[in-house]
């Protein structure tokens, strides 16, 4: 059985190699991404994304972020992953730069759903192996891949 994360993933929503300086750099693709994808306004990603970073970080440690936002208006969860080019400061808790980000935009009334699906990408970028098969993903379709074969452990 696919697991949620793949379900919402696609090959499309997938940026290797993605070249981004800064946090606020990475919001301004994510916000691209998904105005070309499903014509949401780039500035309201952007803004939803931020006003949930200043909340604090959602950089778990280990190179990996899963910032998300709720939009309003919007009727079905969307998701994105990004490979950076070179890892950028997201005050991470381990004091580590960031590379792997996972973005997730949620209706603004989603409440449960939303919380098993951070999650599960959670327990996800907990597992070393899959943080290694990630790593050694060399373009969007083998990280989906990747994504799409993960089982949870329980």
């Amino acid at each position: 059985m696919m697991n949620q994360i793949a379900r919402l993933l696609s090959v499309d929503n997938i940026a290797v190699g993605l070249d981004a300086s800064s946090k606020k750099r990475v919001f301004e693709q994510a916000g691209l991404l998904f105005e070309n994808q499903y014509g949401l306004t780039r500035a309201l990603v952007y803004d939803s994304l931020f006003a949930r970073e200043k909340i604090g970080s959602t950089a778990l440690g280990q190179g990996i972020a899963i910032p998300h936002g709720r939009i309003k208006g919007l009727k079905e969860t969307r998701a994105a992953f990004f490979r950076l080019a070179h890892p950028v400061p997201f005050d991470a808790p381990d004091g580590d730069p960031v590379a792997n980000i996972f973005i997730l935009l949620v209706p603004e009334a989603a409440t449960e759903q939303h919380l098993q699906l951070l999650s599960e990408l959670a327990q996800m970028f907990s597992d070393r192996a899959f943080r290694d098969q990630l790593a050694a993903s060399a373009d969007a379709e083998a990280v989906y891949n990747v994504f799409a074969q993960w089982l949870s452990p329980d």
